[in-house]
């Protein structure tokens, strides 16, 4: 981010709640107006991050998924709506997200994100938030991310559980990546997909709100960091956990071993 931009009368009423907090301001409102923030999927996940970081003020919002809404979608994507069905799910997420919000930028990437395409999208942003539901898409970003510097915010839900982490391993000492905590991917069977296991609708905004929380605070570097901790949430007990992660010195992707910095 560059200069930062002037804000509008219009503008002034509609983040009002925001620059009246000491740790956001006009400055810090500016900098959200000004930012560039990648989402991983406009699905569960990505349905009320992408809300709410649109109502933010966030200024550029890249949203990358290739998949068409269904019906069975719209139990907890409910950035979707039932005229959607069909639709590309990017094409019903920018429409709704310019309802919300028509002055910021939505930029649509109808594609997966695979090798040969993520680290030429990746670049283009300064934060990326990762709602994907698969582990070989989130080792992917884990790893462009690191490549390029980027702060990477990612979550999970399955069936009432859900997790979250921060992630910049460049960022040296205390900073481990996802390869840390999960090394190798786990089977199939042991972690079943939102198809197979079920996933609780309400579950999905609990934990794509928090994500959007820790998108803002990256951007503003604000409040503490969930860098080197996972949050874990169980919606049935209604109580978080919380894990301290350490640093691999011999992590396939930010380890000592690899040169990097550890």
């Amino acid at each position: 981010m560059t200069s930062l931009p002037d804000l509008t009368e219009p503008q002034i009423r509609r983040y009002a709640r925001h620059i009246v907090l000491a740790e956001i301001g006009g400055i810090g409102q500016a900098r959200l107006i000004a930012a560039r923030v990648l989402v991983i999927g406009a699905g569960g996940l990505g349905a009320p991050l992408l809300q709410y970081l649109a109502a933010a003020g966030i200024g550029t919002l890249g949203v990358i998924d290739h998949d068409r809404v269904d019906l069975s979608n719209l139990q907890r994507q409910v950035i979707h709506r039932t005229a959607d069905v069909g639709l590309a799910k990017v094409e019903s997420a920018r429409r709704a997200l310019l309802d919300i919000n028509p002055e910021i930028s939505v930029i649509a990437h109808d594609e997966r994100l695979e090798t040969g395409n993520a680290e030429r999208i990746v670049a283009g942003y300064d934060v990326v938030a990762d709602g994907s539901d698969n582990f070989t898409t989130r080792y992917l970003l884990n790893d462009v991310c690191h490549r390029l510097r980027k702060t990477l915010v990612s979550a999970a839900i399955l069936r009432f559980d859900g997790q979250i982490s921060t992630y910049k391993a460049w960022q040296g000492a205390g900073h481990p990546c996802l390869r840390c905590i999960f090394p190798e991917a786990p089977s199939e069977d042991a972690v079943p997909s939102c198809a197979q296991a079920g996933v609780l609708g309400a579950l999905a905004g609990t934990l794509g709100a928090m994500q959007a929380t820790e998108v803002v605070k990256e951007l503003l570097g604000i409040g503490q960091s969930l860098s080197g901790r996972l949050v874990l949430y169980d919606a049935l007990a209604g109580s978080f956990d919380e894990v301290a992660i350490t640093k691999r010195p011999d992590c396939p992707t930010c380890g000592a071993r690899l040169g990097r910095a550890a």
